[in-house]
């Protein structure tokens, strides 16, 4: 029996895991709402909820982009500065969470074109931001040595739906990208993942 579909099964474990609590998430939705509006009156006791709230999900979510510390902290604090200046533009046609990550996202781009990111991701055994979503230790580094064998493009949007739960139309709404392009990468990007997976367990597998 192939050992890559474990992969896809296991990735799948965690989407459906991250959708089952729907009432949850909607008052979530709700109470990042009410947030949202003391914000944009200007309250810093919202900001800063928003971000005791945010901070960690922020802290895996850059850990893909950088290993250094003290560049994840600026980008998440440049990102609530952004959120304290523009939070009267959110219009609410996205749930808060996909904006901030939306907004975290664009940070990061920006640093990276400035050179304040290395392009090579955190994906340590030992490193909590990475092998949080799993249960199995071995299998996670299993798993993340394949997806670090895909571009940035195809590994963010792998991330972003069966590690972090997000939609296709929350993915196209955080990487400024239709999602007609959202759902090509996630195809190549699976299809790429399934032929690099024999290989790293020890088998024979296509990698073209």
């Amino acid at each position: 029996m192939p050992f890559w579909p474990i992969a896809d099964r296991t990735m799948l474990t965690n989407q459906v895991a991250s959708r089952r609590s729907s009432s949850t998430a909607r008052s979530v939705d709700a109470d990042d709402m009410a947030l949202i509006e003391r914000v944009m009156a200007q309250d810093k006791g919202a900001l800063a909820a928003l971000y005791r709230e945010y901070h960690r999900r922020l802290v895996r979510f850059l850990g893909r982009f950088t290993r250094r510390d003290d560049v994840i902290e600026e980008v998440i604090n440049d990102t609530f500065l952004i959120v304290w200046q523009k939070a009267s533009e959110f219009r609410g046609q996205a749930r808060v969470s996909t904006w901030l990550m939306g907004i975290a996202y664009r940070v990061t781009l920006k640093a990276l074109r400035q050179g304040g990111l290395s392009h090579e991701p955190l994906h340590g055994e030992h490193d909590e931001r990475a092998s949080e979503p799993f249960a199995d230790h071995e299998l996670a580094d299993w798993v993340a040595k394949g997806l670090m064998r895909l571009s940035p493009e195809h590994r963010l949007v792998l991330e972003l739906a069966y590690v972090m739960g997000h939609s296709l139309e929350e993915i196209a709404e955080i990487t400024t990208a239709p999602v007609s392009t959202v759902k090509a990468r996630m195809f190549h990007a699976r299809v790429k993942l399934r032929n690099v997976m024999p290989g790293l367990a020890g088998f024979a597998g296509d990698e073209s």
